[in-house]
């Protein structure tokens, strides 16, 4: 009997990104024997035509022998989005992807042998950000990939993993801000894992989406450490200390500069968030 790795996909008004998400979904390596991949992706208060370029993969999908489904939701929003996919999912594997996110080809296998265990675990892959038209985009995405938590460790923002022991780590979806902070510190550092093939995931464009996006993460991590104290202590992320500071300093001052003026612009009244999503795009 075939098991399933689920691939929940939320999408609200994602008309221009969908279409570059899928086809990189659609072109995986086979996962391994005995397993197969089902899509559902969860269209959620679009007043675009998100919903029906997704459907245009189905055919596409068949002939792979995946399942391709695509939800409908009249109200927009990620917790909707994510409890729908869940609900309406098969897999014991279940991976949760942002839909402006392009995965390598051999990332889905990699990703079901890692999780393949009975001990509960999370799994990404190796992110990388996607090449920016903004200038004080590209610098500070330079500086901020060289950082310990994106360089060495297992973010998962864009795309994370669960197998079924370790989606038993939580109910329902809470309604907060970080979902994938969440999830992430719901593991100990020795229960994430980190695979070697990578997919991209877009930056917001110039300095003031910067600052938007920046102040929201922010307080999405300090909802987090609010309403679920104990999680904190997972985190695991090597600090930089001075040291570690001065040598990213020299060598990236312009990158650091940048970065560490979006980080005390977001300290100050200046930016607000346009609401709690606020994606900056």
């Amino acid at each position: 009997m075939s098991r399933w790795l689920s691939v929940i996909l939320p999408a609200h008004d994602e008309a221009d990104w969908i279409g570059d998400c899928a086809r990189a979904l659609l072109a995986s390596d086979p996962v391994p024997a005995g397993w197969r991949c089902e899509v559902l992706v969860v269209a959620n208060g679009c007043s675009d035509d998100t919903a029906a370029r997704a459907r245009g993969f189905a055919d596409q999908a068949a002939a792979r022998g995946w399942d391709w489904q695509v939800l409908e939701l009249a109200e927009g929003g990620k917790l909707g989005a994510l409890t729908a996919g869940d609900a309406a999912a098969r897999g014991e594997l279940r991976a949760y992807l942002d839909a402006d996110v392009r995965l390598d080809a051999a990332l889905l296998a990699q990703l079901v042998t890692a999780l393949d265990t009975e001990a509960p675990r999370y799994a990404s892959g190796t992110p990388r950000v996607a090449p920016a038209k903004s200038l004080i985009t590209r610098l500070y995405a330079r500086f901020w990939q060289r950082l310990p938590f994106v360089a060495t460790g297992v973010p998962g923002f864009g795309l994370f993993a669960v197998n079924a022991a370790g989606r038993a780590r939580w109910g329902n979806w809470p309604d907060i801000i970080s979902d994938d902070t969440f999830v992430r510190l719901s593991f100990t550092p020795q229960e994430r894992l980190r695979v070697k093939a990578g997919y991209d995931w877009p930056m917001v464009e110039g300095f003031a989406n910067l600052v938007r996006v920046r102040r929201r993460q922010d307080a999405g991590v300090a909802e987090v450490a609010r309403l679920y104290p104990h999680l904190p202590q997972n985190d695991g992320t090597p600090g930089l200390g001075m040291g570690g500071l001065i040598r990213h300093l020299l060598r990236d001052p312009l990158g650091f500069a940048v970065y560490a003026t979006v980080a005390l612009t977001v300290r100050t009244p200046l930016y607000r968030p346009r609401s709690r999503w606020d994606r900056g795009r």
